[in-house]
């Protein structure tokens, strides 16, 4: 490699970021314990790297407004920061970097907010043909009203712009007109913003990660509550005891057709490095895009661990192969 790359790493650790207040219960959901820092940061040692904590968004603003940046003599920055409140907020640290001139792994900060606001999302990804499910978004209870609803129940309600499951509960499953309402005004005033309501697909669930400039890695199929039939990642948060099950067959062909999509999901969004892509499945079988995330958790018990697992080595040389890929992309390899 020559002489040792220095690399930044943006974060933001559970419990140490500043939050709206109020702040719905999981408003730090997306941030990361110490434990993905860590690995990081052993990731990048095995590629010969020195890893620089910068911390959080606004420690990388003070820093760069104090001149201490480029005295670090950073060649690249790690950003898994997500920010908070609006729909820019994963494109604070790209943005910062880009004023600076320092290089950044990862995708970039217009894709970063446009695939986080998942309505506009569904609709990039569908001009290229990747099927969404019916949906519409509303802005408030009196939104909701004056339009007529025709998607068949049940619908499913979530925040416009959050991630990790962020305002799902088993509620969010709705029957009714009454319960649309309820799930559409907690949204609303819980994470002030809109919300997104689509039809439920009754089919199994599935993860496709994506690294370098959109190889898709072997496909997961995710954990649907039994009661409810959603993501068991969200609802574990709720109910830790929850039973579940994995109600579908994963062949070849479906694997196919799972990464065939997330890869065009990828590219139209113009992602870069890694990013996962979450689908679910109608009756008939057919996968529908449900969204994508260009800043996927590194956690050891996430995607990555997993795909590291199945592959037989630890999650840290899995990691290291991946953003070498990114560093040569900034041509530091």
């Amino acid at each position: 490699m020559g002489e040792t790359l220095r690399i930044g790493l943006v974060y933001e650790l559970l419990g140490s970021a500043p939050q709206p207040d109020p702040a719905p219960l999981d408003a730090d959901a997306e941030y990361e314990p110490e434990e993905t820092i860590s690995t990081l940061e052993a990731a990048l040692a095995r590629l010969g790297c020195e890893s620089v904590r910068i911390g959080s968004p606004q420690a990388l603003l003070e820093a760069l407004g104090q001149g201490r940046l480029p005295p670090l003599g950073l060649d690249a920055v790690l950003n898994i920061a997500e920010g908070y409140g609006t729909r820019n907020r994963e494109a604070w640290t790209p943005v910062l970097l880009e004023m600076a001139g320092i290089p950044c792994l990862g995708s970039d900060a217009l894709t970063l907010s446009l695939s986080l606001d998942k309505a506009w999302a569904r609709d990039v990804v569908a001009a290229v043909g990747v099927p969404v499910p019916p949906g519409f978004c509303v802005d408030s209870i009196e939104d909701l009203e004056r339009n007529e609803i025709s998607i068949d129940y049940p619908l499913f309600v979530k925040p416009r712009w959050e991630g990790t499951a962020k305002g799902i509960r088993c509620e969010s499953r709705v029957a009714d007109a009454a319960s649309l309402a309820r799930q559409v005004a907690r949204v609303v005033a819980d994470y002030q913003q809109p919300a997104l309501v689509e039809a439920f697909l009754p089919g199994a669930e599935y993860t496709v990660t994506l690294v370098g400039e959109g190889r898709p890695l072997p496909v997961l199929q995710r954990a649907l509550d039994v009661a409810t039939g959603i993501g068991l990642h969200a609802i574990a948060r709720h109910d830790p005891a929850a039973p579940y099950h994995l109600p579908g067959v994963l062949d070849a062909a479906l694997e196919a057709e799972l990464q065939r999509l997330a890869a065009r999901a990828f590219g139209a969004l113009r992602c870069r490095d890694y990013a996962r892509v979450d689908f679910r499945l109608d009756a008939a079988g057919t996968a529908y895009f449900l969204e994508i995330n260009p800043l996927p958790t590194f956690a050891r018990d996430g995607s990555f661990g997993i795909l590291a697992e199945l592959e037989g080595r630890c999650v840290e040389a899995l990691l290291a192969d991946v953003l070498a890929a990114g560093l040569g992309r900034l041509g530091l390899r």
